[in-house]
């Protein structure tokens, strides 16, 4: 059970359809670097998806989905990636009011 005064350190909002666009900008632009050292970078990602911000789900599907092209995913890499992947898409359809299909096609399109 919850306390009532513990929910809004514990629940966030939705984004909104200005937020989405945002987040789909960031996606597109962000250029940042993953870890060579996968226990590093598995780490880093489990702190990002803990955070659990739209922000830093878009970070680790983008990282992993570079390293997804060069063909060097891990187990680990490779549950966060989808992991990362499903938490946006569910943000962006609820947000854009979408589909979960139209919602992953616009990621795919960044």
């Amino acid at each position: 059970m919850m306390r009532k005064q513990d929910l809004a350190k514990t629940v966030r909002n939705p984004i909104n359809a200005s937020e989405a666009k945002q987040l789909l900008d960031h996606l597109e632009k962000w250029d940042g670097n993953v870890s060579s050292q996968w226990k590093v970078r598995a780490n880093a990602h489990h702190m990002a998806m803990e955070r659990g911000g739209p922000m830093d789900y878009a970070e680790v599907y983008k990282g992993l989905s570079k390293l997804e092209e060069e063909g060097t995913l891990r187990a680990s890499d490779r549950a966060h990636l989808n992991q990362a992947l499903n938490f946006l898409v569910e943000e962006l359809a609820n947000a854009l009011g979408k589909t979960l299909e139209q919602a992953r096609n616009e990621i795919a399109r960044v």
